[in-house]
């Protein structure tokens, strides 16, 4: 909302000096939020005054028309000046910028020679002047303005404008009245409502109109005017508030409505009664119907659409836009005005659902004051009748659905507690009066809230209303006490260290937004019946390519993975750790809409459980390009699928569990290079190499690798101890045992330590060998086995007796064959 201090002090009685950052900074200590302060037209400088056109002499000879022109400014000597516009006549007034005078931009005006003749000056337009955006031609005057006048002053050209972000629930700040009464407020000075205007008796009722659906609509007002003149000019100083608050102006009858909106906060419409055929209804949508509105669009609307309607049908989206057969044109002299209070949320979907974002609607989804229409038609009638000549045709047609009064019950302590500041009751109902509240009772209050405020319903609004015109800065500011001997929870440390582990391998953490799209499901080559595909729908998601609850960390991870990479970062690893959402197979159920007076019950709090999805914590890794770089040392080494599997052992050392890794086929990895881990008997996740089709689908570097897995299966570690160091010596031995090349090394590793023993300190898979030597569809898998015991030093007989027993169990278990054997 744009506000021009100047139209703001018509209605408040601010200080001479106040200028518009002060007020913006009252204003925002009491809570809205002033984005910036513009000083329009602060750079224009005189002399700029008002002329008359006395000859015009048209120049030939040009590549365009040039006219040379006799101006009196007032002066003894009428000034010559060159204009090359041609919307003027002998006779008319304009503005003229005098030598030494500056327009806005910098622009400076001086006597010069140009087209063969002096130029004393320049005939300005409204671009020129920063108070329009038409440059097609210069501003006529309208009226009868005094030769010699200064135009800075008469037209209003320097002004500080407020440009305020109104958050949703302060809906009565789109308006200069509403900003004007929180003016009023900080400073302490009188407040006119520009509302406030004596109505005429009206017992006739004016055009015909009804309420077909209360829940659309629960006010409708209807005034009529005659005789309305079409080419009556709309005034400047109305011309330059519009330009200034954000709007274009587009005639007398479009103007008024607009300037109504912004100074009110009431939207209204005007209809060419003679385009009207019937009763006017307003109503919702039925199949099938359509609207061509305004922007010469055809709608197909849908049955939740608010209408207003006559006998021919749909005649406009109420509170959005109106319709194009009964708009008001050049030749419209009979104008039906109206206003109405409709219901916000179906306004709000209404906008949505047909991408029709209005003026009109913003203000509607946002709740406008409920007794303005009766105020703000009969104001925009007499705009009509005194700017454009028309006759105000007496009745109105008022159409109204019973709406109950809102009323809060309010312990008169209630905002103490909530700030911790004691204000007393007296300051209380002072405060709560001062926003528009009538309030009776003693300690325990009864608060009706002004029409204007619909967001005050319940105790906490009000004690916010107290506090933010007590001051926030008044508010004294306390750390909080933490109890003592309160830490991290076991969870929370296991999360850490896993998170640091992570970070000292060299991964780099990121945060992804939780939410994917059906094609990010696809991307990843899933499975139609793939429990990963069952996902929760936002209700009202933040871009409708991705309205899904992820069941997955990867696609998050995958994006970041292929933005570092389009920006140069080829050698890449990352991790996220984070929640996924996976429903049950009949879906998450639907949430209870609780009490806000109390606690929840235990049978609540059990429904909303039951309405959660399950809601694991998982650690992720993605990784491309070389996991070790080349230098002087020598050639680096490319990220593998083993170095994803390590990435998961990373992070099972730090919880004190021991991985079981086993091939597996599962999206979106490698079929032939993707690990299931597992603890014990539980499966806790995948990794590997990424399946090429998924490379390609998020633009990834071939071979890029992923792990996955789930937090939530992994117990918190205990107290952590510090290993026992022995002091006895190790004893080393290696062996090479061949097996079939499908044999997992992981199942040779198994074995190998199953049959050492407790001895076994160890063991590392050192080297994979295939060729000739082991024969076709064999290899050889090298491990290093070490062993030690913690009282003695061991003997040669006891080192290789747990070597040849872990052989033996090897051979049994995998049918591996010690090489050279």
């Amino acid at each position: 909302m744009r506000v021009p201090l100047s139209w703001l002090r018509e209605h408040v009685e601010l200080p001479a000096d106040v200028t518009g950052r002060a007020l913006a900074a009252k204003l925002i200590a009491a809570g809205l939020e002033v984005e910036t302060v513009e000083l329009a037209g602060h750079d224009v400088t005189g002399p700029l005054v008002v002329g008359r056109v006395l000859a015009i002499e048209e120049l030939t000879g040009f590549k365009k028309p040039i006219r040379y022109c006799q101006v009196d400014v007032g002066n003894p000597e009428p000034q010559n000046i060159i204009c090359g516009a041609r919307n003027f006549a002998e006779g008319d007034k304009v503005v003229v910028a005098l030598p030494g005078a500056e327009l806005p931009g910098g622009f400076k005006i001086g006597a010069r020679k140009t087209y063969g003749r002096m130029s004393e000056g320049m005939i300005c337009s409204v671009a020129e002047l920063g108070i329009g955006e038409d440059h097609s031609g210069i501003l006529v005057l309208p009226g009868d303005p005094e030769v010699g006048a200064d135009a800075i002053e008469l037209l209003g050209i320097r002004d500080d404008v407020l440009d305020i972000a109104v958050t949703p629930d302060r809906g009565y700040a789109l308006s200069i009245r509403g900003v004007a009464r929180e003016a009023a407020l900080a400073y302490g000075v009188p407040f006119t409502d520009p509302a406030d205007v004596p109505l005429p008796a009206d017992t006739e009722r004016s055009y015909p109109a009804s309420i077909g659906d209360p829940s659309a609509c629960d006010r409708f007002v209807l005034r009529e005017v005659r005789g309305f003149d079409p080419s009556a000019q709309t005034p400047m100083w109305m011309r330059v508030r519009l330009y200034r608050a954000g709007m274009r102006p587009v005639s007398l009858a479009v103007d008024v409505t607009n300037y109504l909106m912004l100074e009110l906060g009431q939207p209204l419409h005007a209809f060419d009664r003679g385009k009207l055929t019937g009763e006017i209804v307003v109503r919702r949508a039925r199949p099938g119907e359509k609207l061509e509105t305004l922007d010469h669009v055809v709608r197909s609307l849908d049955p939740e659409d608010i209408l207003i309607t006559d006998e021919s049908g749909p005649i406009s989206m109420a509170g959005t836009m109106g319709g194009l057969h009964t708009e008001i044109d050049e030749k419209s002299t009979d104008i039906v005005i109206e206003a109405a209070h409709f219901d916000p949320v179906g306004i709000a979907r209404t906008v949505r659902r047909h991408r029709l974002h209005s003026e009109a609607s913003y203000r509607f989804e946002r709740n406008v004051d409920r007794e303005l229409p009766l105020y703000a038609s009969y104001r925009a009638a007499r705009m009509l009748a005194e700017l454009g000549g028309a006759e105000i045709v007496p009745g109105v047609t008022h159409a109204e659905a019973p709406v109950e009064p809102v009323t809060i019950t309010i312990p008169a302590d209630h905002p103490d507690r909530v700030a911790g500041v004691t204000y007393g009751r007296d300051a209380v109902v002072r405060r709560l009066t001062e926003v528009g509240c009538t309030v009776t009772g003693d300690d325990e209050l009864t608060v009706t809230p002004p029409s204007w405020r619909p967001d005050l319903v319940d105790p906490n609004d009000l004690a916010e209303e107290v506090i933010r015109l007590e001051g926030y800065e008044n508010i004294p500011a306390r750390p909080p006490r933490p109890v003592a001997g309160q830490g991290l929870t076991p969870a929370q440390r296991q999360r850490r260290r896993v998170g640091r582990a992570l970070a000292a391998a060299g991964y780099v953490e990121v945060l992804s937004y939780p939410f994917i799209g059906g094609k990010d499901l696809d991307d990843l080559q899933l499975e139609a019946g793939d429990a990963r595909r069952r996902a929760l729908r936002l209700a009202n998601p933040m871009s409708e390519d991705e309205p899904l609850l992820r069941t997955t960390m990867l696609p998050g991870l995958l994006k970041a993975l292929a933005r570092n990479v389009g920006r140069g970062h080829g050698d890449v690893g990352l991790y996220e750790m984070g929640l996924v959402f996976r429903p049950g197979p009949d879906g998450a159920g639907r949430a209870p809409r609780l009490a806000v007076d109390r606690g929840p019950t235990a049978e609540e709090i059990a429904s909303l459980d039951a309405a959660l999805p399950d809601q694991p914590l998982r650690v992720a890794v993605v990784l491309a390009g070389d996991r070790e770089p080349a230098g002087w040392w020598g050639a680096g080494r490319p990220a593998s699928w083993a170095d994803a599997i390590e990435a998961a052992r990373t992070v099972a050392r730090e919880t004190g569990a021991e991985l079981t890794v086993k091939a597996d086929r599962h999206a979106p990895w490698h079929p032939g290079r993707c690990a299931a881990l597992y603890v014990g008997d539980t499966l806790v996740g995948h990794a590997g190499e990424l399946h090429p089709r998924v490379v390609q689908a998020y633009g990834l570097p071939p071979r890029t690798a992923a792990m996955e897995l789930e937090l939530s299966r992994l117990a918190p570690m205990g107290t952590v101890r510090a290993p026992h160091v022995s002091t006895y010596p190790i004893a080393t031995q290696d062996v090479a045992l061949v097996v079939d090349s499908a044999r997992p090394a992981a199942e040779v590793e198994a074995a190998l330590r199953e049959g050492a023993g407790e001895l076994l300190e160890s063991i590392r898979l050192f080297d994979v060998y295939t060729g000739e030597q082991v024969g076709e569809g064999r290899k050889s898998l090298a491990f290093a086995l070490r062993f030690r015991a913690p009282d003695r030093t061991l003997t040669a007989e006891e080192v290789g007796a747990a070597r040849d027993a872990a052989v033996a169990r090897a051979a049994e278990r995998t049918g591996a064959v010690l090489r050279g054997a």
